[in-house]
């Protein structure tokens, strides 16, 4: 797994094999994990994901800059269906990305969560 934070565009770039995502994609669910990037750690890559349980409604994505962490917390039912997205994305036969965003009225993300692309783990625009 690849974790490049773009501190220009201020979004997190997620490259990962199928099973990386399908991993990501069960900590989410379970609210508790820590997945590791597989990337060495320099200036724009991160050392990794955690995953938390916490109080509220919504999933909220920040960057511990510290630790150089993306940390993904939120309460059950948000982070189901961030956890359904990410196995869909695992599961995709084709290319493509996932882009998660915040907008007002987001059905899962809360406001002031960093942007995350979640690149298919067959890279490339999908062939439809």
């Amino acid at each position: 797994m690849r974790l490049v934070f773009d501190p220009v565009f201020g979004e997190v770039d997620l490259t990962a094999s199928a099973e990386e995502l399908a991993g990501l994609a069960s900590a989410v669910a379970e609210g508790d994990g820590f997945i590791k990037s597989t990337a060495p750690v320099d200036t724009d890559t991160l050392a990794g994901i955690e995953v938390r349980k916490a109080s509220g409604s919504g999933v909220r994505i920040d960057v511990d800059a510290s630790r150089r962490v993306l940390l993904i917390g939120g309460d059950s039912s948000a982070r189901a269906i961030l956890a359904d997205n990410l196995q869909a994305m695992a599961e995709a036969g084709e290319g493509g990305h996932l882009h998660i965003d915040y907008v007002p009225e987001h059905p899962y993300l809360v406001e002031g969560s960093m942007p995350v692309v979640v690149n298919s783990p067959h890279g490339g625009t999908p062939s439809r």
